[in-house]
C-alpha cells in the first residue's frame, strides 16, 4: 500500500499527519504508525496523526493522534495545531477551526503560519513543594531548575516520569526557569517519545498555569522560550481555575510524500 503523508513542525515538534478521512488506514496499526515515525528506518517524528471526518456536529474534522510508539495517545497541543495547519493546507478549513480530540472539544485561529488553538479548561492543580502536576489534555509534572540549558533533561526526566506518584501511567516531565515576570524557559521529557522533545504544547501550557497559580508571575499572557522556538500561552483565572486557555505559535509543513507498506 502507498500512503501519502505531510510531515509539520510546531517549534521543533514533528508530526507525521495523514488524511484519513478514507478511512483506510487502522488506528491500531501500532506497527505500522511506530514505522512512519522512526527516524532511521520511516519517515520520523515526534508522534503521527489522522485527520478524520468529523463524529461532532459542527466540528470540521476529529483529531487522532498516536505517540511515536504507534499507540494512541493523550492531547498533543504542537500537534493540533501542526492538524489545524494541514486542515488548512488541504482545503476543509479557512481562518477558523473546530475539531474534536480524545480530551473533547477545540477551535483554533489560523493567521499565516500562526495558530492560536484553543486548550480545555483548568479546575485541578497538584502542589508538592517545588513541583505541579496538571492534566492539560495531557498530564504534566512542572519541576523549577536553575541552568536550564545545562539540566540533564533526559537522566532527570525519565526517572521521574516512571517513578513515584505516576509509577506504570507515567507523565510528561517539564523542568521550567524564569527568565522575567512574564517568561520562562521550557524544557520537556515526553512519554511516548520517552526522549526530550524540542517542544510541547500541552507541556508549555501546564507550565504557564503552574507558574501563575504558584504566584511566580501574575500576567495571563505568558512567553515561552522552548529548545524548537517560542510560544504564547494566554488564559483567564475564574475562581480557583483556568479558562479561555490558548496556545498560540508558528506551524509549518515541512515536507510531503509518500511512503510504502
Amino acid at each position: 500500500m502507498i500512503i501519502h503523508f505531510y510531515k509539520y513542525q510546531g517549534t521543533g515538534n514533528d508530526f507525521v499527519i495523514i488524511d484519513n478521512r478514507d478511512g483506510i488506514l487502522d488506528k491500531n496499526n501500532t506497527k505500522l504508525i511506530a514505522h512512519l515515525c522512526d527516524r532511521k528506518f520511516g519517515i520520523g517524528a515526534d508522534g503521527c496523526m489522522f485527520l478524520e471526518n468529523p463524529t461532532v456536529e459542527g466540528d470540521d474534522f476529529t483529531m487522532v493522534y498516536f505517540n511515536a510508539d504507534g499507540n494512541e495517545s493523550t492531547m498533543c497541543g504542537n500537534g493540533g495545531r501542526c492538524l489545524v495547519a494541514f486542515a488548512k493546507q488541504i482545503g476543509v478549513v479557512d481562518t477558523h477551526a473546530k475539531f474534536s480530540a480524545i480530551d473533547g472539544p477545540h477551535d483554533a485561529t489560523i493567521s499565516g503560519d500562526s495558530i492560536k488553538l484553543g486548550m480545555q479548561n483548568i479546575s485541578e492543580i497538584e502542589t508538592n513543594s517545588n513541583n505541579w502536576w496538571l492534566d492539560t489534555g495531557s498530564p504534566h509534572h512542572v519541576e523549577e531548575v536553575v541552568d536550564i540549558q545545562n539540566f540533564d533533561v533526559f537522566s532527570v526526566g525519565r526517572k521521574i516520569r516512571n517513578g513515584a506518584p505516576y509509577f506504570e501511567a507515567g507523565t510528561n516531565v517539564n523542568f521550567v526557569e524564569q527568565l522575567s515576570p512574564n517568561s520562562f524557559s521550557v524544557r520537556t521529557y515526553e512519554r511516548g517519545v520517552e526522549d526530550e522533545t524540542l517542544s510541547c504544547g500541552t507541556g508549555v501550557t501546564a507550565v504557564a498555569i503552574a507558574m501563575h497559580s504558584a504566584g511566580k508571575t501574575h500576567s495571563e499572557n505568558i512567553a515561552i522560550k522552548a529548545q524548537g522556538g517560542d510560544l504564547t500561552i494566554s488564559f483567564k483565572k475564574v475562581g480557583n481555575g483556568y479558562e479561555n486557555v490558548y496556545l498560540e505559535g508558528p506551524a509549518k509543513l515541512v515536507f510531503k510524500g509518500e511512503i510504502e507498506w
